[in-house]
């Protein structure tokens, strides 16, 4: 065989590859960011969340098993919630109180340019034990952005949480769970993990709290991570996390579970 017909094979060898993963519905649609780095969260509304990842959460962490965080020790029955978006003054706090009722730590991954509408919401997760992560600072989807660009979204939201007293523990949860290949090592020698997730509640789509109950508690297994929303854009209807929360915590709890924070799950970080 030729050099020239080498060629050929390889690159019909990547278009069946390519085709194949898409039709198993493996590469979803990528779209351009919804802002520049330092300007304001306006990708937030529910439906935004939607079809922007360009490797899902299992691509990536089979891709960078070293860089990626996503599932604790299957040997211990431990158990991570997680909330996305916040702070704000709505749902942050009813979500803290059940999660306080309960005895429940959790982590917050925070978008920088919220913190200061919402600055008591922000000290109550610090003085009630939460670990908190890094969102970015606008909530951009950062998928054709520079390292450069990313990580300075990511070092200004750093400064907004540290002005707070927050650790900064170099968790990272890209918007969208949408980030670029090439951005997963530069980031790690940023000195950030990529956060990610094993069970996704879908609660941004506005679910009820039936919905989010059935999303969530089929799929927890020993250390699981487990995806919710703490705040979200104008008109989103977050009311079924809320009512969802108290049940899956009662239930995994009965089953022996243990409640951690992504630090207590991931001693690395």
């Amino acid at each position: 065989m030729d050099r020239s017909h080498r060629v050929v094979v390889a690159i019909a060898s990547v278009v069946f590859a390519v085709l194949a993963y898409l039709s198993a519905g493996g590469l979803r649609r990528a779209v351009p960011p919804t802002s520049p780095p330092g300007s304001s969260a306006s990708g937030l509304a529910g439906g935004s969340e939607r079809d922007n990842r360009v490797l899902g959460e299992i691509d990536l962490a089979r891709l960078f098993p070293d860089l990626v965080l996503r599932q604790g020790d299957v040997a211990a029955k431990n158990v991570a919630l997680t909330f996305d978006d916040g702070p704000d003054k709505q749902y942050t706090p009813q979500i803290l109180d059940v999660l306080a009722r309960k005895g429940v730590r959790a982590t917050f991954f925070l978008i920088g340019n919220r913190l200061a509408e919402s600055p008591e919401v922000v000290r109550r997760i610090l003085a009630e034990g939460h670990a908190v992560g890094n969102h970015t600072y606008s909530h951009p989807n950062i998928t054709t952005f520079t390292a450069q660009d990313i990580e300075r979204e990511l070092r200004t939201a750093d400064r907004e949480m540290s002005r707070f007293g927050a650790r900064v523990t170099g968790m990272f949860r890209p918007p969208y769970g949408a980030v670029g290949v090439s951005s997963v090592e530069p980031l790690a020698r940023a000195g950030y993990s990529l956060c990610l997730w094993t069970v996704d509640s879908l609660d941004w789509r506005g679910l009820t709290r039936e919905q989010v109950i059935n999303n969530v508690l089929p799929l927890v297994a020993n250390g699981s991570v487990i995806l919710f929303h703490s705040a979200g854009g104008p008109g989103e209807d977050l009311s079924g996390t809320v009512g969802a929360l108290p049940v899956v915590i009662d239930d995994l709890r009965a089953k022996g579970f243990k409640f951690v924070t992504l630090p207590e799950m991931f001693p690395r970080l």
